[in-house]
């Protein structure tokens, strides 16, 4: 049997395209250390001409609408090439902030108090902090990369931000003030944990891609204890999901209480991103992690071969 040729997806057509574009270079890169590899650019909600299920094995580094909402997993089941990372159902729900919550509540892994609602259809900014309090988060309910994300402070603050919401869903969240942690987790395996500081206080898309204006602390300096406690909630997370090979999970350490953030099974992956840095902890340089990425794949890539003969 040859050996597959890495498809590096990278893109699409969502507002996190740009970011998208950078973690496909460095991971195409990466893999053909190892790997024949070749780079798809994503230009339309639709698998990329050439794509073969017989020669290709997917490495999707789309993050956004269809690359991460289970629209591409689904086209490219329907088409049956073989990919790296979760199914269409864990997919379309990490996707879904809300959703996501209620599932990792329900396994014990709780989240801020919070409400979904249309943004042709919202609440009165009385009736939130009515709920949920004065000090507010408002962000997409399904977008990643902190898209759209802002902090509110007391009703003038909040009737200001409802009135200029984007179309679509919306979660206003209950601001918990505390040190915020990332976990990436490899087959089920919780790796380093990461602290992530923003000089300004929001960890927004700013901060996230403006280089100087977060601090990174790799392994997050906690005592044992709650290392362990961090990294437990990380896999009881990806469990609940029905997550496969890899995701990584977002907290908030306020106290000694865990909450949980969100789910990104398809984070950036940048050399200096918060999966890689994780994986450093766990003694996994930037090569080695993609290699351990798309193994899982590489598996059911050679099966399926091996029972269609």
């Amino acid at each position: 049997m040859s050996t597959p040729i890495i498809a590096v997806f990278a893109g699409g057509t969502s507002s996190e395209r740009e970011v998208s574009l950078g973690s496909g270079r460095a991971c195409a890169l990466a893999l053909a250390r190892s790997f024949p590899t070749r780079l798809f650019p994503i230009d339309a909600d639709a698998l990329p001409a050439g794509l073969d299920s017989g020669r290709h094995v997917v490495f999707s580094t789309l993050h956004g609408t269809f690359g991460e909402d289970g629209g591409m997993q689904r086209l490219l089941d329907a088409a049956g090439v073989t990919y790296a990372g979760c199914d269409a159902v864990a997919s379309a729900l990490t996707m879904d902030k809300t959703r996501t919550k209620a599932v990792c509540a329900a396994r014990g892994v709780r989240g801020a108090r919070s409400r979904t609602f249309s943004a042709a259809v919202r609440p009165t900014a009385a009736d939130l902090i009515a709920e949920l309090g004065p000090e507010l988060v408002l962000k997409p309910n399904d977008q990643g990369s902190s898209v759209g994300l802002q902090l509110v402070s007391g009703a003038t603050d909040l009737t200001a931000a409802l009135t200029g919401l984007a179309p679509g869903n919306w979660l206003a969240e209950q601001r918990l003030v505390g040190r915020e942690l990332s976990v990436g987790v490899l087959n089920g395996k919780a790796m380093g944990v990461v602290e992530i500081r923003p000089k300004s206080g929001v960890y927004d898309f700013t901060s996230k891609y403006t280089k100087g204006l977060t601090e990174y602390f790799a392994p997050a300096p906690l005592d044992e204890a709650v290392t362990a406690r961090v990294r437990a909630a990380a896999e009881t997370s990806f469990s609940a999901c029905g997550c496969r090979d890899y995701a990584r999970v977002d907290f908030i350490l306020r106290g000694s209480d865990i909450y949980l953030l969100e789910l990104n099974t398809l984070p950036g992956m940048k050399e200096t991103s918060l999966l890689p840095m994780s994986a450093l902890c766990a003694g996994l340089d930037f090569t080695a992690l993609v290699r351990e990425l798309v193994a899982p794949a590489l598996r059911r890539f050679a099966a399926a071969t091996v029972a269609s003969r």
